[in-house]
């Protein structure tokens, strides 16, 4: 389903952000963020996917939209946002796993933002619960501009397509709508 020319919905994101000033091995402060703090005033890319530390974002869907990060921002982007019903401590790690420099990872523990894009599914086939569909959308100033969506969208869905919300697919749409 294309939900083009919606706005994000209104969400509460429960991060976790380095703070020097608290010290120890740990330091890092509790910061609530929102869709405006994400979205307002920004044209970005933002992907979604099942889960962090998965074989597909692992190793393809995160690392190259950050390795792509400087052609997208070539084209226009701001930002890049992956978003994942995980909380902000599994978001954490697995960002610097990755060793991200250029995608911010949003965690979405409680899956509301997944929930209000109409994306939550139950992958309790798999023992992952409740998690989002994959997907990439652009996001101007709040506002879905472009959409990409997997096929086959359902609760305990047998298979993880991944083609469509891939970074050379939004790439390309970029590339021709530009």
């Amino acid at each position: 389903m294309s939900k083009i020319g919606s706005k994000v919905p209104e969400a509460s994101f429960k991060t976790r952000v380095r703070d020097e000033s608290i010290g120890g091995s740990n330091p890092y402060k509790w910061v609530e963020k929102t869709t405006d703090d994400y979205f307002a005033g920004k044209k970005v890319i933002l992907f979604s996917l099942p889960g962090a530390f998965t074989p597909t974002c692992s190793t393809y869907q995160l690392p190259n939209f950050e390795k792509m990060y400087d052609e997208f921002k070539g084209l226009g982007i701001d930002d890049i946002y992956c978003l994942s019903v995980n909380d902000a401590f599994v978001m954490n790690k697995w960002g610097e796993s990755q060793n991200l420099k250029n995608i911010t990872v949003i965690p979405d523990g409680s899956g509301e933002f997944t929930q209000k894009m109409d994306m939550l599914v139950k992958k309790d086939n798999i023992g992952f619960g409740a998690r989002s569909w994959r997907y990439a959308a652009i996001v101007d100033d709040g506002t879905i501009t472009a959409w990409f969506e997997e096929s086959g969208f359902m609760d305990n869905c047998p298979e993880d397509p991944y083609e469509v919300s891939s970074p050379e697919n939004v790439m390309k749409s970029l590339k021709e709508n530009a």
